[in-house]
């Protein structure tokens, strides 16, 4: 029986003055599973994702996560999680601080959450150092906390692997396979083969703006 989609995307263009970025995208996510998206850097990639979390409004087409379409039953997806580009954090906090910062927004988990979400990275959250003074590696563990600390069902992450050594890769590919078996459905964005083979259920190759399924 197949699962019902939790994304569905139909007829997506979009387009930036005479270049069409995404051309006439029809997909379905289902919860559950982890998605590749393979493509060279200016395929399309971050832009879909864009769209999908509703920072981008497409030129036509619907996407509809959870049976709402974005940018008109919501402006932003709701129970989603990205990493999207470099995460950007306040310089001269702490990582923890930094997530606090944030979690407050919503208000939907409090202090044990977060120190879950920073130990689940590998990050320590009684680490007073400020971010500024954070590798590129911590930086990109800080983002995948963020991301995943209010235990969304569905994760968006362009990228992931930035900066991570190997050790940071395979605790990560760790992470990503436990959520996934909790039910979190995961779309990632790389160019970085490995990382697709090894994570993904379905993967999707973006070529100048057309997305096609991949024999995997």
């Amino acid at each position: 029986m197949e699962k019902e989609a939790m994304i569905s995307i139909e007829n997506l263009n979009k387009q930036f003055k005479n270049q069409l970025v995404l051309n006439n995208i029809n997909v379905k996510f289902s919860n559950g599973h982890i998605y590749g998206i393979i493509g060279r850097n200016g395929s399309g990639k971050t832009v879909l994702l864009k769209c999908i979390c509703g920072f981008l409004k497409p030129t036509t087409g619907v996407i509809s996560v959870n049976h709402k379409i974005v940018g008109k039953d919501i402006d932003f997806p709701e129970n989603l999680g990205f990493i999207i580009e470099t995460p950007g954090f306040l310089l001269n906090y702490s990582g923890y601080k930094n997530l606090k910062y944030l979690a407050s927004i919503r208000e939907k988990i409090d202090s044990n959450e977060i120190k879950e979400s920073m130990s689940l990275v590998g990050l320590d959250s009684a680490d007073k150092k400020h971010v500024g003074k954070y590798s590129m590696g911590m930086r990109q563990r800080l983002g995948i906390a963020q991301a995943i600390m209010e235990k969304p069902e569905i994760l968006i992450l362009d990228e992931p692997m930035n900066g991570l050594d190997n050790d940071g890769v395979m605790e990560m590919r760790k992470l990503f396979i436990n959520l996934r078996e909790e039910g979190t459905m995961i779309i990632i964005a790389s160019h970085n083969k490995e990382d697709i083979e090894v994570l993904c259920d379905e993967v999707f190759e973006m070529e100048k703006g057309k997305l096609t399924p991949v024999q995997h």
